[in-house]
């Protein structure tokens, strides 16, 4: 008994340190650092490939490798779908798609082959189950929804960072955009407004300018680089007014009226949010209200007369 348990622990040991290596963020080195460690002394490859972490130059390509072959027999509606969601989410952890797709494959066996060892070394006999007729092995009871669980849990966690990341865009675009109005209107150009305000803030609506600019830097156009924007953010809100500042710089009209109703009408939005939330708080009290204040109430307001009506019928 003591020997199989061993091995569970080990082969579950193994996998979770599997995924943390894959999902463990690579350390930061600044440019100076790195040109530090060439202008000191020459340094051999295998030295250089040692300074590496253990998860970049072991783990990930081993994950990667059958990652991509199992990749490419994925229909290209889903990785272009699984590729648009990772942009949405703001490349979480530089996650790209065959690395999500690999955290899926961990995730799975971890708790899929945890369970099967547990089932299996634990002497356990479950007898088959009939599901629509067709005779299940008892031994997969267990193992069977784990490993879909394990491989689900990474995209619920995918889903629940982009409505964080576009309930976090929405909130700050009004604001933005009034600043963005009102560096227009006292006369700086488009560029140097959205360098403002990506100075001003640091949010995830902030981090999408400075990318913005960036892409723009390097000889990106305008139009392109605002698409993309639109694309990785998938917020309607910002879809509209990236829309406009694409039409306006097309049909000539000036950016400043466009930014003007823009800003209008997004604080118009906000405030309609907002009044959708205040009439929606009643009914999402009801519920704590029915279930944990009511039953108090009566706790204490009858709490007190129950063993006098006890004792009267007692007494009778």
């Amino acid at each position: 008994m003591l020997i199989p348990l061993l091995i569970v622990l080990i082969t579950g040991g193994a996998l979770l340190l599997i995924i943390v290596g894959v999902r463990m963020p690579a350390k930061d080195v600044s440019i100076e650092d790195r040109l530090a460690i060439y202008a000191e002394r020459p340094i051999p490859l295998e030295q250089l490939e040692l300074q590496r972490s253990f998860s970049d130059r072991v783990l990930r390509p081993l994950v990667l490798i059958w990652t991509r072959r199992i990749a490419r027999f994925t229909p290209k509606q889903n990785v272009e779908r699984l590729r648009i969601a990772l942009l949405e989410a703001g490349s979480p952890r530089g996650l790209g798609v065959v690395e999500f797709m690999g955290l899926r494959g961990v995730m799975a066996l971890l708790l899929g082959g945890t369970s099967l060892f547990l089932v299996i070394f634990t002497g356990s006999t479950l007898r088959p189950i009939s599901v629509l007729g067709l005779g299940i092995p008892g031994i997969l009871l267990f193992p069977a929804p784990l490993t879909m669980l394990g491989y689900t849990i990474p995209g619920i966690w995918l889903n629940q960072r982009i409505r964080k990341r576009k309930k976090d865009i929405q909130k700050s675009l009004p604001d933005a955009i009034d600043l963005l109005t009102i560096s227009v209107e006292a006369g700086l150009g488009f560029d140097p407004a959205l360098q403002r305000v990506a100075e001003k803030w640091d949010n995830e609506l902030t981090r999408e300018f400075r990318h913005l600019l960036q892409d723009m830097r390097i000889g990106k156009q305008r139009r392109e680089a605002l698409r993309e924007v639109s694309i990785r953010c998938g917020v309607d809100d910002l879809r509209v007014f990236i829309a406009s500042i694409i039409q306006a710089d097309q049909l000539g009209v000036s950016i400043t009226q466009v930014l003007r109703v823009q800003s209008q009408q997004m604080r118009v939005k906000r405030r309609q949010r907002a009044e959708e939330l205040a009439h929606k708080a009643p009914i999402k009290m009801l519920f704590p209200m029915v279930f944990l204040i009511f039953p108090a109430m009566y706790v204490i307001i009858l709490g007190p007369v129950v063993p006098t009506v006890f004792a009267s019928f007692g007494g009778q």
